[in-house]
This record gives C-alpha cells, sequence and structure tokens, in this order.
C-alpha cells in the first residue's frame, strides 16, 4: 500500500490522521496528542504492517542531539499513543511491540483525500484594499520592522513577566516550584517478566529517598503501583493524586549493572520539564537513587537543608548486590499483605541478612514479617510472645546498625506499641521515623493507632488523614482512616470510607469486615450480617471473620448461628494461634460477661495486641463499668 501523502487523511477504525493539519480525530472529535507520539503514529502509518525499528524512529523522531533520553522517549511516547488510541500493549488493535526490534501498526488502513472530508485549515479572508496611496516599500520595511521589534519585545515581557509555559525559568534558570510529585512505576526494560519485583523495587526507594525530603509531598509506593501499565494521561493521573509533578521513567538491570532514565512533567500541562539517564553498578544503585532525588530537588526549586542533604548522603552507601535483590523480593512479597506474600517475604528478608549480615534495612523488613505473623499468618502461626520477641530483636538489630532508618524506627515503634505496651517509647520511635521520612504513610498509619487507643481521637483521626493523603489509593490506609471512624463512633463517616477502599478493591477483606461492623452499629443488622458472610466465605480461615460474623448473629437474635460459628472458630485454634479476644467478643454478644472476662484475661497472659483495642472497640461496650474491665485496662496501662 502507498504510504500517505501530504494533504491526505488516513483512516483507521474510528480515527482519522490529518497528515497536513497535524491532528488526531476520533469521529471527528480532535483528540489532544503530543508532537513526539503523533509523529510515531505518522511513521507508523506510513509503513502498516511493516516493523520500524527502534533505530528508525530514532533517526526520524529524535535527532542526534535530543536531550530526552531516546530509550525513555520512545517509551513514554508510544505509551502516550497508545492511551489516546485505547490501546493495549497486551492486547493490541493498531501499536504491536514487536520484541526487542521496535513496533508494527497492525490495524486496517485507508487513504482519503483531505478535500473530501476536512474543511479548510485556514478561512478565507477578502482581499485587503488600502484608502490612501501605499508608502515606498522602503518605508513600510522599516516601520514594519519597527513595530513587529515593539510587539515581540513586548510580548516576551508578557512572557517572561508570567512566565507563561515556563520561559522565565528557562533563560533565567528560575525552577518551577512544585510541593508534591508522583513517581510513577518504572517501566521493565528487560522484557523479563521475572524482572517485575526489580522495577518495582526501586520505583519504591526513589519513592523513600525523595520522601526524606520534608518540604514536598511525595505519593506513597502502593497507590501509584495502581497505575502500572495504565495508559491514562499523566494530566489525569496528577489530579487523581493531587500533585503538581508527576516523574516517570524506566530502569533495565543487566549483570551487575543497573540503569535508570527519568524525566519531570508538569502534571498541570504536561510539559516536560528535565530528563536524564543514570548509569551505575548494582552496589552503588543507592547512590545512583540519591543522585535521581537531588537532581529531581533542584529542578522544582526545592531548598534542601543541610540535614536533608546530610541524609541524602548517608543513603547512598554500597550494597551487596546478591542482599539488595533479596531485599526487593521481600518486600515486593510483604506489599501483598497476604499470608503467602507475608511467608516469602520471610524468607527473602533472611536470604538478604545471610549475604550481608549489617544489611539494616533488611532486619527492619524481618520486624516486620513476624510482627505479622499473628494477624496475617504465614508458613507457621506463631503467639505474640514467640513473634514479636523475634520481631523486636531484628528491630534492634536495624536499629544498631543504622539508627538513621526511617523503616528501623517504625519497627521499633510498632513492637513497643503492641507488644511491650510501652505507648510512651512507640510514639517517640513514631516521631523519629515521620522526622526522618515525613511522607511515610505506614508510620502514620500505625501512629494513628497508637493515638486512637490512648484516647486521642482527634489526633488520630488528623494523623490516618495525613496517611490517606500520602497513599491515597491504598485499600489499607484507606481502611485505617475508615477503623479510626469506627473506633471514633462516626459509624457513617466508616461506611462512606469502606466504601472508598472497596472501589479501589472490591476484595480487600478488612474493608468488607469493617463495613460489616459500621453497618452493625448502625443497626443494620441484614446488611452486617451479609458483608460478613462474603467475607467468611472468601476467607474460611480467617478467625476474626468467624467471630465477627457470630458477633452479628447473636446481636440479630440468631444465637444458634452464633454458637456454630463459634464452634467453627474453636476448631480453628486447634491448629493455629487464635487472640482470645476474638472468643471473647462472641461471648459478650451471648450475654456471658464471665467467659468474656476469662478469654480477656487470657489475652492479657498471651501479650495480644488486639487487647489493646477493647478500651475504644464498641463491641465490648457492655463490660463497661465493671470494675474488672477498669482494672484490666491499668493492667494494660490505657486507664490511669
Amino acid at each position: 500500500m502507498p504510504s500517505p501523502a501530504t494533504g491526505q487523511l488516513v483512516r483507521f477504525g474510528a480515527y482519522e490522521l490529518d497528515i497536513r493539519a497535524g491532528e488526531l480525530r476520533k469521529s471527528g472529535i480532535r483528540i489532544k496528542l503530543q508532537e513526539q507520539p503523533l509523529l510515531v503514529l505518522q511513521a507508523l502509518l506510513e509503513n502498516p504492517g511493516a516493523v520500524l525499528t527502534r533505530d528508525d524512529l530514532q533517526k526520524r523522531i529524535w535527532p542526534a542531539d535530543t536531550f530526552v533520553d531516546f530509550d525513555h522517549g520512545l517509551h513514554a511516547a508510544v505509551n502516550r499513543l497508545r492511551a489516546a488510541l485505547n490501546d493495549s500493549a497486551d492486547n493490541p488493535r493498531y501499536v504491536e511491540t514487536v520484541g526487542r526490534r521496535g513496533y508494527r501498526f497492525i490495524g486496517p488502513v485507508e487513504n482519503l483525500p483531505i478535500e473530501a472530508h476536512a474543511a479548510p485549515l485556514v478561512p478565507a479572508v477578502a482581499p485587503f484594499h488600502p484608502a490612501s496611496k501605499p508608502r515606498p516599500a522602503i518605508w513600510k520595511s522599516w516601520t514594519g520592522a519597527i513595530a513587529g521589534f515593539v510587539l515581540a519585545l513586548a510580548f516576551a515581557a508578557l512572557l517572561i513577566g508570567f512566565n507563561i509555559a515556563g520561559l522565565r525559568a528557562s533563560l533565567f534558570g528560575v525552577n518551577r516550584s512544585f510541593r508534591s510529585l508522583a513517581v510513577l512505576p518504572l517501566a521493565n526494560l528487560t522484557s523479563d517478566p521475572k524482572q517485575e519485583y526489580f522495577a518495582e523495587g526501586m520505583t519504591e526507594d526513589l519513592i523513600t529517598q525523595l520522601s526524606k525530603l520534608a518540604d514536598l509531598r511525595v505519593i506513597s509506593h502502593t497507590s501509584v503501583m495502581q497505575y502500572k501499565g495504565t495508559h491514562k494521561p499523566l494530566p489525569q493521573i496528577a489530579r487523581e493524586l493531587n500533585v503538581d509533578a508527576v516523574v516517570e521513567g524506566a530502569v533495565e538491570f543487566a549483570g551487575d549493572r543497573v540503569r535508570i532514565t527519568a524525566q519531570l512533567v508538569d502534571g498541570g500541562t504536561d510539559q516536560h520539564i528535565w530528563a536524564e539517564k543514570y548509569d551505575r553498578e548494582l552496589s552503588n544503585v543507592l547512590l545512583l537513587q540519591s543522585e535521581v532525588a537531588s537532581d529531581i530537588a533542584k529542578q522544582i526549586d526545592l531548598k534542601l537543608t543541610p540535614q536533608q542533604r546530610e541524609r541524602l548522603v548517608a543513603g547512598a552507601h554500597p550494597v551487596v548486590p546478591e542482599a539488595y535483590q533479596a531485599y526487593l523480593l521481600g518486600r515486593y512479597y510483604w506489599n501483598k499483605r497476604t499470608a503467602d506474600g507475608l511467608a516469602k517475604s520471610g524468607q527473602y528478608f533472611q536470604d538478604a541478612i545471610k549475604k550481608d549480615p549489617n544489611y539494616a534495612v533488611a532486619y527492619s523488613g524481618l520486624s516486620d514479617y513476624f510482627a505479622f505473623l499473628t494477624l496475617i499468618g504465614g508458613p507457621e502461626i506463631l503467639p505474640p510472645k514467640q513473634a514479636m520477641t523475634q520481631a523486636k530483636s531484628a528491630a534492634v538489630r536495624a536499629l544498631q546498625l543504622d539508627n538513621s532508618l526511617a523503616e528501623a524506627h517504625a519497627s521499633m515503634g510498632h513492637v513497643l506499641h503492641n507488644y511491650d505496651w510501652d505507648f510512651a517509647g512507640a510514639e517517640n520511635e513514631f516521631k523519629r521515623a515521620i522526622e526522618l521520612n515525613p511522607n511515610y504513610s505506614t508510620v502514620r498509619h500505625w501512629y494513628a493507632h497508637l493515638l486512637m487507643q490512648t484516647g486521642r481521637v482527634n489526633e488520630s483521626l488528623d494523623e490516618a488523614k495525613r496517611a490517606l493523603d500520602l497513599d491515597p489509593l491504598s485499600p489499607f490506609v484507606n481502611n485505617g482512616l475508615a477503623r479510626q471512624y469506627y473506633l471514633a463512633r462516626q459509624y457513617d463517616k466508616a461506611i462512606a470510607q469502606c466504601q472508598i477502599g472497596l472501589q479501589i478493591d472490591p476484595t480487600y477483606l478488612p474493608a468488607k469486615i469493617q463495613l460489616g461492623l459500621a453497618y452493625e452499629q448502625k443497626g443494620m443488622l441484614p446488611e452486617a450480617i451479609s458483608e460478613l458472610q462474603e467475607t467468611r466465605k472468601m476467607a474460611e480461615t480467617l478467625p476474626m471473620a468467624h467471630a465477627l460474623l457470630a458477633h452479628a448473629y447473636a446481636a440479630a437474635g440468631r444465637k444458634d448461628d452464633a454458637q456454630k460459628e463459634l464452634a467453627v472458630l474453636d476448631a480453628i485454634s486447634h491448629s493455629r494461634y487464635v487472640p482470645p479476644s476474638y472468643f471473647a467478643i462472641v461471648s459478650v454478644a451471648l450475654g456471658d460477661k464471665n467467659q468474656a472476662f476469662a478469654y480477656l484475661q487470657k489475652s492479657y497472659q498471651d501479650r495480644s495486641e488486639q487487647l489493646l483495642y477493647m478500651g475504644v472497640e464498641p463491641l465490648v461496650d457492655p463490660l463497661r463499668g465493671d470494675a474488672r474491665f477498669d482494672e484490666l485496662m491499668r493492667k494494660v496501662g490505657l486507664k490511669h
């Protein structure tokens, strides 16, 4: 098929490319598309069915002196083109990726004369007839030149004065002042799906480096991962995450070297601001990340304090490559927050420590692994004394190795809070972690729980909202705020927040459980039972699901059904650790206060963290006012 000539429309599906006007339209409506994606599309349409190599596209679209790194520039351009065409790399209709070679247009193409299908680009203008005698040509030339110069000078002054399109920044070196950004998932350029963990880990590490800068709000890893593989335009992503700027890029890991390309884009205008390429040995990967963070800080006019600069430099120490890879795998699986993921994370954290016994952040990861064993499970279900003792030991070691590590202080705070019941010590650790990394949403989530349990309701809600501001698309953090609303007896807000979380992930069990609890407290027992029944079906061995469904059954007068759930809970307890407070909750619902206090006493002996919620949990309200309950809270340290 002949290539489209200038002055033609090229039609494919519902789309038309106007070569002369440089416009892409769908069903007659213009689609906004930047120059580079548009040129990629034109090149592909000129050679339908043929493979255009990366070299072909580079020579045509990216001249040799172009500042933007070509690999990342092409990847970004194709992604934006696919977004405009509502196309997919996995199931392409138009633009197909061909191995490591290049791209091919695979849709049917039709060339049409532009005159028959498009309006003139410039409307006709009536000829100008001067009323007076024309001045000599030399006069017109001088006056036109002077007027043009004056107008251009005035226009330039206007542009510079208002810094339109960043002109003042370009001319005088004044950088844009952004105060919030999101680092989108780095693309994996290895074409090996097994290396996805590495790209995700590098994304999280770069976020961590930028998060150390106190004057910058950085969206957390969990939220940005929602955009992995997305074709949404960058301004739309920036609006959804409420950020000023977006960092996108790619990572390639081969042999003993790692390469990152990164570019900074204005979230409001979609304007490219800066791009750079970094190439280091894997042992210096932390130095690479520190350099990227420092360069971005310069571009957004962020004035770093000496302490911030010191933190970036201090965190740029060499790593043992094999230990670093094992750690990334550990965090990759821990972030899944599933029993299977937790089990794998523990193995990888331990493997990282074997490869580098002085790897501080791996000990912090191991601490978090042990701390969640009694809640989520894993290869073995350990009671609190066993699990939390090991969690504390790992956190202590992490702090011994690196006292400037925010993750290590957060891990220690979690242990002091939930096992030692040292609330003042835990608060100090949480505050120190926040000081070192103000954008660490997980530690703010944990701190919100401590504040609620110690009766500081408004502070708890504020901290939970800050966590959500940093990680708006995390089901985990969304549910944290819903939990605080529930414990604060703000049930309508709890329900609304649960529904937001379930829009993000309809299968997220904690949100369904929390929604059921809020429904029950609102007196909406059928809705509560429905949610909790569905939860039980989704996780038949989860003790909490059976305990809370039994409570809802009892509240609805279905005591036989409650007893059946209690029997299942008892059976589960013979094969894994079940917090005694779950049995206590069911006993309260069944009206057996003595049995409930017996279980709560056992929970105290186990040092179960679930006991800490009893001071604010609505389900145990019937026990309040009983001297035994007040005494128990005093022993825990929650009542004086």
